[in-house]
């Protein structure tokens, strides 16, 4: 964890600005665009490390330079002319991170602005639509990729409804539950590419993450049992192929949370392994803007050339649980979930 923390303070992942870019190219030595969205996930990784004072630069960096005011949004990168209902729920749950850490009003009301936005921007017939064309806000057709289709995935965006402490924002992240237990299961269905399954998988653990808040319910407990034996299933099938460092830490957090919630029961072994497969892709360089991140992922035995702030924070607070729980010592508040 401590190296994890010196990565995202000294490796310039975090620019001056304090937006955060969305990752690293080792090969061409240079940073991605600034995500909003990553941002937000760095905002509350750098909590959960005990930086107060960079979650503030990437809480700020939201709040006065991503934010849209002619659209009253935030877009997927500066300038863009679209906006992912996916996106704005992390950067939601990011700011509110801050909030909490810092009693700024500052963070709250724009959290609760870009909550509105996610209300009133994306809601279609009984779903939410997972992309908006700015500035006329209109939704875009749907393609085959996730991301560009409603699904149970959305479920940990909606969570921001459910945390900004609103009764009719809490209507809204019922009715987005009601639809991710009613199609988690086919989420992962029909996907003939071994790839793109494993980024389904990724995208499936959000699902189950979100999950994790609403562990008393019986049908939610059910899925989550289900969904966390069907994605180490398809995890350690595909990975000689094709791994993504994220989705090892994203079933690792979802196991031990879920134990320790009395959800579903902990399979040790399989956490052990899971764990070893997270830790497999800190990186131990020379070079301080690799030192103590996490790579992206590997292809065969190659380990690709992306050192990714999301799989930082993943693998981070994942390897931190496991050590927690090893130790006995567990201490985790569910709202620490990055």
């Amino acid at each position: 964890m401590e190296q994890a923390r010196c990565w995202f303070l000294r490796s310039g992942i975090q620019e001056s600005n304090g937006g955060v870019a969305r990752f690293y190219r080792s090969g061409a030595g240079q940073n991605a665009p600034i995500s909003a969205e990553i941002t937000g996930y760095a905002a509350s990784a750098l909590l959960f490390a005990g930086e107060i004072d960079a979650a503030v630069r990437a809480a700020r960096y939201l709040t006065r330079c991503a934010w849209d005011e002619s659209s009253h949004t935030f877009p997927f990168e500066p300038t863009s002319p679209l906006a992912y209902f996916f996106d704005i729920g992390i950067i939601v749950r990011g700011l509110l991170a801050v909030w909490r850490a810092t009693g700024d009003g500052e963070f709250f009301e724009r959290a609760r602005q870009a909550a509105l936005s996610l209300a009133f921007d994306f809601l279609g017939d009984g779903f939410f639509y997972p992309v908006i064309a700015l500035p006329e806000k209109q939704p875009l057709p749907g393609e085959p990729r996730w991301s560009r289709l409603p699904g149970c995935y959305q479920l940990k965006s909606a969570l921001a409804w459910r945390e900004i402490g609103d009764e009719h924002a809490s209507k809204l992240f019922e009715l987005a539950l009601k639809n991710a237990l009613a199609t988690h299961e086919s989420f992962l269905a029909h996907e003939p590419d071994r790839e793109k399954l494993m980024d389904r998988l990724h995208a499936y653990c959000y699902f189950l993450e979100a999950a994790l808040f609403e562990s008393q319910r019986v049908e939610v407990r059910a899925a989550l049992a289900w969904g966390i034996g069907r994605v180490a299933a398809l995890l350690r099938d595909i990975s000689p192929q094709f791994e993504r460092s994220d989705v090892c830490a994203q079933l690792l957090r979802v196991r031990l949370i879920a134990h320790h919630l009395n959800a579903v029961q902990l399979d040790e072994s399989a956490a052990r392994e899971e764990a070893a497969r997270a830790e497999s892709y800190q990186s131990f360089s020379n070079d301080p803007r690799l030192l103590g991140g996490f790579w992206f992922g590997r292809r065969g035995d190659q380990i690709l050339p992306f050192m990714n702030p999301v799989s930082t924070a993943f693998c981070l607070q994942a390897l931190h649980l496991w050590r927690e729980h090893q130790a006995g010592a567990w201490r985790f508040d569910l709202q620490q979930l990055i």
